[in-house]
């Protein structure tokens, strides 16, 4: 059994005040039974966030940063035949325009249906096809392209973009360069859709930009012990909703947190892997329990909730 949450520490003052006020018990005590196996250090920085390198490594997949294949895995997944192709996941979202920069906001804002999606990358879908791309559908924030200058282009994922300025984290190498302009012609073509003048009448966001991530071509997955991964915390970390964030943080402590801590009490080997923003730190049972083992356990226990809340806080 093991375990992976994605966003379980946050770097803003406002994050890690949530954070200081979070009671956690039965996180400290399953803490309290494993040990610190390793961490897989980074800062906030890099092009792939934690998470996704955890999971990639868990995969048996090579991590290299902001070129792990996740646009193949997922449209394996979607039902579409990749083949020997370099994939990019394009996702449809509303670039928020301010004073200062301008943002990318949270794409499950949109509310997008399937009618809705299929004819917005039917708009774009040209400019596409007509530099050689494939282009294909796998859900409404899920739209699939695929040429060979996505093999192994360095793309930043979404959750490092969302609410950020998007200038920071746009792909520099060459090949970039024709995606910029198609970048450019997509933001036109979607300015001038009567769907999203329809949208904005009912009060919803414009699809007004698309944002590439993903890259690569499709890599086996080297190992059938997948961790199971909870993104309850994922949603309130990116668009800052620390309330919510405790709120979930509450479930998941008394929930999958609970039911590891069950097995772990019943003997049964279980992992943990906790992922903030520069961060994972990954936990297992002690390997022996030697000479050490048994004077740490001699030592004054720390506070279950303390515990948690030192874990977390350096993320």
């Amino acid at each position: 059994m093991h375990l992976l949450i994605p966003c379980a520490g946050a770097l803003s003052d406002a994050g890690r005040a949530a954070t200081e006020a979070l009671a956690l018990p039965t996180l400290g005590r399953l803490l309290a039974r494993l040990q610190h196996q390793r961490r897989d250090a980074g800062d906030e920085t890099t092009r792939t966030p934690p998470h996704e390198r955890a999971l990639a490594e868990a995969l048996g997949w090579p991590v290299a940063d902001g070129a792990l294949p996740w646009a193949a895995h997922q449209a394996q997944q979607d039902g579409i035949a990749v083949g020997e192709h370099a994939w990019g996941l394009l996702t449809p979202v509303h670039q928020h325009v301010g004073t200062e920069q301008v943002s990318l906001l949270d794409p499950a804002l949109l509310q997008l249906d399937e009618a809705e999606s299929r004819h917005l990358l039917d708009a774009v879908r040209e400019l596409f096809e007509s530099e050689g791309f494939q282009v294909a559908w796998g859900a409404p924030l899920r739209w699939y392209v695929a040429h060979p200058l996505l093999d192994g282009l360095a793309t930043a994922s979404l959750d490092r973009v969302i609410g950020r300025n998007v200038d920071a984290w746009l792909p520099d190498q060459a090949p970039a360069r024709l995606l910029r302009r198609l970048q450019m012609e997509v933001q036109m073509v979607l300015h001038r859709l009567p769907l999203n003048a329809t949208r904005e009448e009912r009060g919803q966001l414009a699809v007004n930009a698309s944002w590439l991530s993903s890259c690569g071509k499709a890599q086996p997955v080297r190992t059938s012990a997948q961790p199971a991964v909870d993104e309850r915390l994922r949603s309130a970390a990116l668009n800052e909703d620390w309330a919510t964030w405790q709120q979930a943080w509450q479930a998941l402590d008394a929930g999958p947190i609970a039911q590891l801590l069950a097995a772990a009490e019943r003997g049964t080997p279980v992992q943990l892997t906790l992922c903030g923003e520069r961060h994972a730190d990954h936990y297992a049972p002690p390997a022996t329990t030697g000479l050490l083992q048994r004077l740490r356990r001699l030592l004054p226990a720390r506070a279950p909730e303390a515990a948690a809340r030192t874990a977390l806080a350096d993320l």
